[in-house]
């Protein structure tokens, strides 16, 4: 479920897209900035690679849906 994300964020420009772009971070184990910066984006495109998806670095919903996938993978035992 990618309800975090209010829309497809090339650059975020306001609250709720800068709290989905520090969600994205969280996940990847990235400092929780709240922009698309340069590791973020490296990180998005690494995601996008590791799924066989076009690695545009772009915060997408298909891309927001493999982050979540990877969350269930990795997530710590309750």
């Amino acid at each position: 479920m990618t309800d975090w994300l209010p829309r497809d964020i090339i650059a975020p420009a306001s609250e709720a897209e800068h709290g989905a772009v520090k969600t994205a971070q969280r996940a990847l184990g990235l400092a929780e900035t709240g922009e698309l910066d340069g590791p973020t984006r490296a990180h998005l495109r690494g995601v996008q690679r590791l799924f066989g998806a076009e690695p545009t670095g772009v915060l997408d919903r298909p891309t927001a849906a493999l982050i979540e996938r990877l969350r269930h993978i990795y997530r710590e035992p309750e």
